[in-house]
């Protein structure tokens, strides 16, 4: 008898005669988030097993693998043989002592001598005789006690399932570069993209002197928040100060954040075609702020032939403040530093721009040379 953490996938299962490749990255990504932690992880017919771990760690395992995309859901139980003995062996082991209950089986093992209603039977009865203070309630049991009979003569006990991120295994589904801010919105987008199997590779924009380390910091602090979930370890930031200095000396007010868009657009399809990357990913909301219209993300993508992947886009602010607290990044977006785009912020921005006046006073700077600038300042920052 061995305790185990028990992990079944989402999706996969519809994959057909490709399931192997999504199963392969599934794996690959259950060991890069259980990096450090002694364990061996084996699939075993539709599920995955956690074994030979320190229990000490069951708590700490649970928390990593509950937010790789792919886990439908887990639990922590007892490998046992199939024998009946062996089983109610393993059931004592996960039920309570009190109050109501009821054995749940499943038998991916067709053959057992019992079926599932008599498995289940059998093992309450001897339940209640070892523990006189339970009590049967098959429609709403306070406790559950779960026997899953598998193929190769082992049975699974456990008393609970524990909610997995669903979703596609992250490197499933492309490569895209997320333009991470530090506000609310991007690490959702970046969070989302990941639940579709995305490799997401992450750009920060800054100001720097207008913006400050502490606004820096911040940001790599989202990007450790989301790391357990894209599996990404790595944060690129691009100086955008002179950008925004020429747009401010030479450029029409209102269109201070438009045009400073469309560089940070110009910038990171630059950067992801290099890096192999193929789409980008942005926190946009249509309608959220001035240059989030319909004429606004027009404006940005028409400066770039990567796909532009924004899925916000029909959300409302409180539903990607639930979603943002749900991943745990709330706390650190609200933290009051300014980003980039706060800098020289016009009292009125335009709201819905031609882009005829756009280009025209895009004319007066010299886009490729302030393109290049810079993407000579990118820093790689590793954490």
């Amino acid at each position: 008898m061995e305790r185990v953490i028990i992990i079944r996938y989402a999706e996969i299962h519809l994959k057909g005669k490709n399931r192997g490749f999504f199963e392969h990255v599934f794996a690959n990504n259950l060991e890069r988030s259980l990096r450090g932690i002694r364990h061996e992880l084996h699939r075993t017919s539709g599920r995955w097993l956690i074994e030979k771990f320190e229990e000490t760690r069951t708590e700490e395992i649970a928390e990593r693998i509950s937010k790789v995309f792919g886990v439908h859901s887990y639990s922590v139980g007892y490998l046992i043989g199939s024998s009946m003995e062996e089983i109610f062996e393993g059931a004592k082991l996960v039920a309570p002592h009190e109050g109501t209950f009821k054995v749940e089986t499943h038998r991916a093992y067709k053959q057992y001598p019992l079926n599932s209603m008599e498995i289940s039977a059998e093992i309450g009865g001897r339940l209640i005789e070892t523990y006189p203070a339970l009590r049967v309630d098959v429609h709403s049991p306070q406790h559950t006690v779960y026997v899953d009979v598998r193929e190769n003569g082992s049975a699974l006990v456990f008393c609970a399932f524990g909610e997995g991120a669903g979703g596609m295994p992250v490197g499933t589904s492309g490569k895209g570069l997320l333009l991470i801010s530090g506000g609310i919105d991007s690490p959702v987008a970046g969070y989302m993209m990941a639940k579709r199997g995305m490799t997401v590779e992450l750009l920060h924009f800054h100001s720097y002197p207008y913006t400050n380390e502490g606004a820096k910091e911040k940001v790599v602090s989202l990007a450790k928040i989301l790391s357990p979930y894209t599996l990404v370890t790595r944060l690129t930031t691009v100086k955008v100060t002179k950008i925004q200095e020429e747009i401010h000396a030479k450029c029409a007010a209102e269109l201070n954040v438009t045009l400073l868009r469309r560089f940070m657009f110009r910038i990171a399809e630059r950067f992801a075609k290099e890096h192999g990357l193929q789409c980008l990913i942005t926190g946009e909301s249509l309608g959220q702020v001035a240059s989030q219209t319909i004429e606004g993300l027009t404006s940005s993508n028409a400066v770039v032939s990567l796909p532009v992947l924004r899925p916000l886009v029909g959300f409302d602010k409180e539903e990607i403040i639930l979603r943002s607290r749900k991943i745990g990044a709330y706390e650190t977006s609200v933290l009051p530093f300014e980003d980039c785009c706060t800098v020289f912020l016009p009292e009125h921005p335009a709201i819905r721009p031609a882009l005829s006046f756009i280009e025209e006073e895009e004319g007066k700077l010299n886009v490729q040379a302030l393109v290049e600038e810079a993407l000579a300042t990118a820093e790689k920052i590793e954490f």
